[in-house]
C-alpha cells in the first residue's frame, strides 16, 4: 500500500488517508484561472490528480455528477455553468452515448450525438470560455454490462472532431493516448482504469488545460 501511495502522489493519495471525493467543489484561490472539468466517469477519475498537477496554476472544478449523455448536458448545461466566470472549460461526451441498450440500439444515436454536440458547443462558447474537447477512451473488445462495442468510439469521436472543428474547439486526443496502452493502463473487460492510469489521463488533460490557459 505504501509504494501505491508514493505512486499515486500528485492524486493526492497519502497513507492511512482516503482520497478526497472528486465530486466536492474546492473553494477557490484567489488570482488563479478557473477550469471546469465537464464528463463521465473517466473523468470523474482524473479530477483529483488534474487538481494536484494544477495545484497553484489554477482552480480546478467539475460538474457534481456523471454528465452522461449528451441529452443529458443538454437538459442540465445551465445548472452545470452556474454563474461564475470559467477561463477554460475541458468537457467529454460519447461514452454514455454509445451505450448499447435492451433494444440494440444506441442509448444516443449518432445523428442524435452530433446535434446534441453543435448545441453544447454553441452555449459553451458563449461563456468566452477556451474549450478543449476530449475525445472518448477505447471500449474493450470484450463482454460488459453495460454493453458497448469497441468499434463505437472512432465514430463517436470522428462525429464530434467534425463537430470541433467547425467550431473551433480544441480537441484532447485521450482515445489516442489509450489505446496503445489498453493492456497495462485499462482495467480487464471494463471501460474504467488503474489509479496508474487516472494518473496518466490527468497528465494529459492538465497539461492540454496549460496549453489552453497560456494562448
Amino acid at each position: 500500500m505504501r509504494t501505491a501511495c508514493l505512486l499515486l502522489a500528485m492524486a493526492g493519495c497519502l497513507l492511512g488517508q482516503a482520497k478526497p471525493d472528486p465530486m466536492q467543489d474546492v473553494p477557490d484561490e484567489p488570482g488563479l484561472p478557473r477550469v471546469l472539468l465537464i464528463g463521465d466517469s473517466i473523468s470523474i477519475g482524473y479530477t483529483l490528480p488534474v487538481r494536484a498537477q494544477l495545484q497553484g496554476k489554477a482552480n480546478v472544478h467539475r460538474i457534481p455528477e456523471n454528465a452522461a449523455t449528451t441529452a443529458n448536458g443538454v437538459a442540465k448545461l445551465e445548472s452545470w455553468l452556474g454563474t461564475g466566470h470559467w477561463d477554460v472549460i475541458h468537457f467529454n461526451f460519447g461514452l454514455h452515448d454509445l451505450k448499447i441498450m435492451d433494444d440494440g440500439k444506441h442509448q444516443v444515436e449518432l445523428e442524435a450525438y452530433t446535434a446534441n454536440l453543435r448545441q453544447i458547443v454553441a452555449r459553451l462558447k458563449s461563456t468566452g470560455a477556451r474549450l478543449i474537447f476530449a475525445t472518448t477512451t477505447p471500449v474493450p473488445d470484450a463482454q460488459q454490462n453495460p454493453m458497448r462495442k469497441a468499434a463505437d468510439p472512432p465514430l463517436y469521436n470522428a462525429a464530434a472532431r467534425t463537430v470541433m472543428q467547425e467550431a473551433g474547439v480544441e480537441v484532447d486526443d485521450l482515445y489516442s493516448l489509450v489505446l496503445p496502452r489498453v493492456a497495462e493502463i485499462q482495467r480487464p473487460a471494463n471501460v474504467h482504469y488503474t489509479d496508474a492510469g487516472y494518473v496518466e489521463l490527468a497528465q494529459q488533460v492538465s497539461a492540454a488545460i496549460l496549453r489552453s490557459l497560456d494562448k
